[in-house]
């Protein structure tokens, strides 16, 4: 489990593509001490840590997850978010972040207001329901607070403060660009509670 709250923008090194999905190789600058197997969310996807070294990784992604995510649009050179699983004393500063990303969608607006940005963002497809104004939503790995829906538009947008647009990849992402999209988990169970 993860909370959106980014460590660090890793820089992908090096991209493996076969027939079974890619792996990705991830230079860091503060993350280190890796273990074999251990859960890091990578532009919030869930990724396992396979060879490491003081700072780098590499990672696998399957061809299910190259599908439904924008990790098949990632070129060497680009930055990652990245996050490390929470531990279980840890602190939740964001949202609970499972690292599954549910869909991807496109960046409409960029707007700087003041200090800080608004973004806005294409309701995701067969998602919609999910997005509600003051909640969460997981884009890229970062946890943030939709600031308003408009169904009839068909999108959402979401305030960005200076210290996420600087650390974080949302500050390089321009309208058409694509972003991954985890809705929150606790309205996923709502729902299904409801079908009851």
């Amino acid at each position: 489990m993860f909370t959106g709250i980014v460590e660090e923008a890793g820089t992908v090194e090096e991209i493996v593509d076969s027939e079974g999905g890619r792996r990705l190789r991830i230079r860091t600058d503060g993350l280190s001490d890796f273990a074999h197997g251990e859960s890091i969310s990578v532009g919030g996807v869930c990724l396992t840590v396979e060879e490491f070294g003081s700072d780098w990784f590499t990672a696998f992604t399957a061809t299910e997850t190259l599908e439904k995510t924008t990790l098949d649009e990632v070129r060497e050179g680009d930055r990652v978010n990245l996050e490390r699983a929470l531990p279980a004393d840890g602190r939740l500063d964001g949202h609970i972040v499972q690292g599954h990303v549910d869909t991807t969608t496109e960046v409409r607006d960029v707007e700087a207001v003041g200090e800080d940005w608004t973004y806005t963002f294409a309701l995701p497809e067969d998602h919609e329901q999910y997005v509600a104004q003051k909640g969460s939503i997981t884009l890229d790995g970062v946890s943030l607070t939709v600031a308003a829906v408009d169904d009839s538009a068909g999108e959402f947008s979401v305030a960005v403060v200076p210290t996420t647009y600087d650390l974080t990849t949302l500050g390089e992402r321009e309208p058409g660009d694509s972003v991954n999209v985890e809705v929150d988990v606790l309205a996923k169970y709502v729902e299904r509670l409801n079908d009851y």
